[in-house]
């Protein structure tokens, strides 16, 4: 497949550079893959994991894509005079109550548990 580079403009080949690019980034990733497959296949002819034979530990944690695990929150510091069940802990974004009760001319500490 010959491609003419001739006549193709300066964007053109730009655009050309850059899928030539991703292409080769994507076959590189398929060749690592595939060696991975055989080196695997390899150890376990031998009657080994690849991971005792390189030393290496298991991949361990989220995996791509994955939600965060939610952890213990923070003890609330800070409670709404007008609902007490909404409170907040002080980390992150200050919720609408807070910044509503700032800028009504109360002090942070007006809100605290």
């Amino acid at each position: 497949m010959a491609i003419s580079l001739k006549g193709m403009s300066r964007k053109e080949l730009e655009k050309l550079k850059a899928d030539v690019d991703k292409a080769l980034e994507k076959a590189a990733e398929e060749d690592k893959k595939a060696a991975m497959v055989a080196a695997e296949k390899a150890a376990r002819a031998h009657g080994f994991s690849l991971d005792e034979l390189t030393g290496a530990t298991p991949k361990r944690g989220r995996k791509p894509g994955a939600k965060k695990a939610s952890g213990p929150k923070g003890a609330p510091k800070y409670a709404n005079p007008a609902d007490k069940s909404q409170t907040w802990t002080g980390r992150g974004r200050q919720p609408a109550w807070i910044k509503d009760g700032l800028n009504a001319g109360k002090s942070l500490e007006d809100f605290t548990i």
